[in-house]
């Protein structure tokens, strides 16, 4: 059995540089560490650190409870407003915000400025995006599908400013511009999608294409991993959605002569060695 392993799998540069942050915030003697919300979305890593002391704010409420400590921002982002009561409350603030998301909240929060309808594209209720919609000052819209371009109602006389969560399909996102321009909307667009995930997502699907079976890892919750399932199901029939190698049963994979690993970008490289040395050894 011949197993390849992408290699842009795993942990992209701003998830890295998120997790070795609270890893490290986590060694520091007599405070306490708190992320808002899961510092990634992968359950393996998030219990890892629980162990260790940091807790999850799951969200204002539960920041609103806090007098003392240290707050991380995940590399998610957030809204400028939890910034404000982080600060407002006297807690200690460390942003590990990964710096393509800072960039898109800069944009969004100085074309506000200037008056334009922010029109972001990405899953509504992901945390990235409602990040990113936490910075604009005036109207913003989130567009998902082309039904959600449809539905969209702005005045001739407004300009927007579109930009994209950084995990969205390159593929989805070209469609849903060119639907906008379709409506003849005075648009101001820039590709926010992080290179890294753009060169994932078109490997993996080339990778699904030579495989016979193709196992996609990463946290049930994680956008982007979802993502690359969906475009590695396109490729190739035989391909598995798993967190971890305990998720995989012998009986369920036809596994062929070439099994192709992929990872989102939550994923960590111990857990990705994890399965491609089992499949190797044990089927």
């Amino acid at each position: 059995m011949e197993i390849r392993v992408a290699k842009t799998a795993g942990f992209c540069f701003g998830v890295k540089r998120a997790v070795e942050t609270v890893y490290e915030q986590a060694g520091t003697e007599g405070e306490n560490i708190y992320t808002y919300g899961p510092i990634i979305h992968n359950e393996e890593v998030v219990r890892d650190l629980a162990e260790k002391g940091v807790g999850v704010l799951e969200g204002p409420e539960d920041l609103a409870k806090l007098t003392e400590g240290t707050v991380i921002i995940r590399s998610h982002g957030v809204g400028k407003t939890i910034y404000d009561r982080i600060r407002e409350q006297g807690l200690k603030l460390v942003d590990a915000t990964c710096p393509f998301v800072a960039k898109i909240h800069r944009i969004v929060e100085e074309q506000s400025a200037l008056g334009k309808h922010i029109i972001v594209m990405g899953n509504p209720q992901h945390p990235e995006v409602l990040g990113i919609v936490g910075w604009a000052s005036g109207p913003v819209s989130v567009v998902q599908t082309p039904e959600d371009t449809e539905k969209l109602e702005i005045p001739d006389s407004v300009s927007c400013c579109v930009v994209s969560q950084t995990t969205f399909n390159y593929k989805k996102f070209q469609d849903l511009v060119e639907n906008l321009e379709k409506k003849g909307y005075d648009s101001y667009v820039v590709n926010t999608i992080c290179s890294a995930t753009h060169e994932r997502q078109a490997e993996a699907g080339e990778l699904a294409s030579q495989v016979d079976t193709m196992i996609v890892i990463g946290g049930k919750h994680s956008s982007n991993t979802q993502k690359l399932y969906e475009i590695c199901r396109k490729e190739c029939g035989n391909t598995y959605y798993i967190q971890t190698f305990r998720d995989l049963r012998a009986e369920d994979l036809p596994f062929g002569d070439i099994v192709g690993i992929t990872a989102g970008a939550s994923t960590p490289s111990n857990i990705i060695e994890e399965v491609k040395t089992n499949v190797r050894f044990k089927f």
